[in-house]
């Protein structure tokens, strides 16, 4: 008879990887359990040990990722289910080569961390331009190691806490009297001390790393949430009933209130063309009722069947004045990567029926008296760059219009906020994130949140933020530098641990 294989079970190694991937998951937002994440990953380090096999080391990481991403990226299913089960597979792959390619021994404390960063890095920018969401980063957002993102953004925070992690489970560097009695060979190894001594010292480094300038100037902000319900689709939505809330919400503010900015959130406005539209006319009316500019999200129509997402400022003359078009597109949100592909296979491309198109601009609106407001719209919130890039042009404030309306639960927009508070530590900005069903906030430079919203309901929130010059660190630097710095961290503890390169075999005379 033949043999029957049956499926092996899962081993203990492989169920303390996943468990410490769900751990990881549990300190991201909505759930913000910070202290998990380190948790996560000692656990994780824990069932890998010194030097497992690489297939066991593989799977290992690969259980480890998805414990993390499939809870951590499940919003994605209200946009595109196979690409959720694709995306979140894929990820957890990046994690087991990362604990595949890592080297064993005592170097691991430091291979090991870089590894994983190194992949965190590639996950920022592919596939699609990348997906940065999930990351051990905004996991961070709340906790007291986030100060770092002032001198490396945010792929230094992910290093620093895979470090720490893996630190506190790695070797270590005194072996206690009591383990002794039972292992009198055991030796300690001062690896993981060197580790968390560099931790301290960028911590230490962080708490007087400079954070941006206080000009003595504010900009008085009033944000405007539209309300209505969430999970719509643009495309079964009347845009007309989202610009009706808005205006609704608008009576709220009066002149008395004597704002400078009103920010609307993305997407509010879906014409073919703005320039003479009645739409125009409605929101340069409520400009010159505050004598105030107003900031609206719009969507217009191309003439090659695509689409442009722009914000745009309205003086109160009823001029647009300045216009900021998306350059980072939501995949299978804003356009429909292998488009061609995935009708072919009889995907349902028709939730993206158009493609935006990208812009090329620097990320920045300027106001009437030529106050410089750095702008990053929705999805590109989650990539420290276009912040970076805004305040890199002369940006003092940033203004985050968003439009979360399309996902079920508060996964993604819990996250959204998070991402804000980075951004605004990383640049020294204050930040306004304003969303027509939530959240909407602002975002101090220390990351504290004010005045957050709630879902769905209908409100204006006015603050007075200061406007701040001088430039951070990471808005000096940028990433390169760290992932360079990552990068030679994991090649000298991949070469000291014993690896060489393979030479090759000499032909026979």
């Amino acid at each position: 008879m033949p043999r029957i294989h049956r499926p092996r079970r899962p081993t203990k190694k492989a169920i303390l990887s996943l468990v410490g991937g769900m751990l990881v998951a549990l300190s991201l937002p909505p759930w913000g359990l910070w202290p998990l994440a380190l948790l996560g990953i000692i656990v994780f380090e824990t069932a890998l040990g010194e030097a497992p096999a690489r297939a066991v080391r593989f799977r290992c990481g690969w259980m480890f990722g998805a414990g993390w991403f499939f809870p951590g990226l499940v919003w994605m299913w209200f946009l595109t289910a196979p690409g959720y089960l694709l995306g979140a597979a894929m990820f957890a792959a990046l994690h087991g080569v990362a604990a595949m390619a890592s080297p064993t021994g005592h170097w691991r404390v430091l291979g090991r961390p870089a590894a994983h960063t190194l992949v965190e890095a590639l996950r920022f920018c592919f596939p699609f331009g990348g997906v940065p969401l999930a990351s051990l980063a905004i996991s961070q957002s709340s906790g007291p190691l986030v100060g770092v993102v002032r001198i490396g953004g945010p792929l230094l925070l992910t290093w620093l806490t895979f470090q720490i992690g893996f630190a506190l489970a790695g070797p270590s560097p005194a072996i206690p009297q009591f383990a002794k009695r039972r292992r009198p060979n055991a030796s300690g190894t001062p690896h993981g001390m060197f580790a968390l001594l560099g931790v301290i010292a960028i911590i230490v480094i962080a708490g007087v790393a400079p954070g941006g300038i206080d000009t003595g100037r504010t900009l008085r902000i009033a944000a405007v949430q539209g309300g209505g319900p969430q999970g719509t689709h643009a495309i079964y939505t009347d845009s007309s009933e989202v610009l009706g809330r808005h205006l609704a919400a608008m009576q709220i503010i009066q002149p008395s209130d004597k704002v400078d900015l009103v920010v609307w959130p993305e997407n509010v406005i879906d014409v073919y063309e703005f320039a003479g539209s009645p739409e125009l006319d409605e929101v340069a009316a409520e400009a010159k009722r505050l004598n105030a500019p107003l900031a609206v999200g719009i969507t217009e129509e191309t003439q090659d069947n695509r689409f442009t997402n722009a914000q745009v400022v309205v003086s109160p003359t009823g001029e647009v004045i300045s216009r900021y078009e998306k350059v980072r597109r939501v995949p299978f949100g804003e356009y429909m990567p292998m488009r061609g592909l995935l009708e072919a296979v009889g995907a349902p491309t028709d939730l993206v029926p158009r493609n935006a198109v990208a812009g090329t601009g620097p990320a920045l609106l300027s106001l009437p008296d030529g106050t410089r407001v750095g702008v990053v719209i929705s999805w590109e919130v989650f990539f420290a760059g276009r912040a970076r890039d805004g305040v890199d042009h002369g940006g003092q404030v940033i203004i985050n219009p968003t439009n979360g309306s399309s996902y079920t639960w508060t996964v993604l927009q819990t996250q959204q906020v998070a991402s804000s508070r980075l951004r605004a530590i990383e640049t020294g900005r204050w930040l306004v994130q304003v969303a027509p069903t939530g959240f909407s906030a602002f975002v101090s430079p220390d990351g504290d949140v004010i005045d957050r919203t709630s879902v769905s309901e209908q409100k204006v929130i006015i603050h007075d933020v200061a406007l701040r010059t001088g430039r951070t660190w990471y808005v000096r630097l940028g990433d390169l530098p760290w992932v360079g710095l990552v990068a030679l961290v994991f090649a000298i503890a991949l070469v000291q641990s014993g690896w060489r390169p393979p030479r090759r075999r000499r032909a026979a005379a």
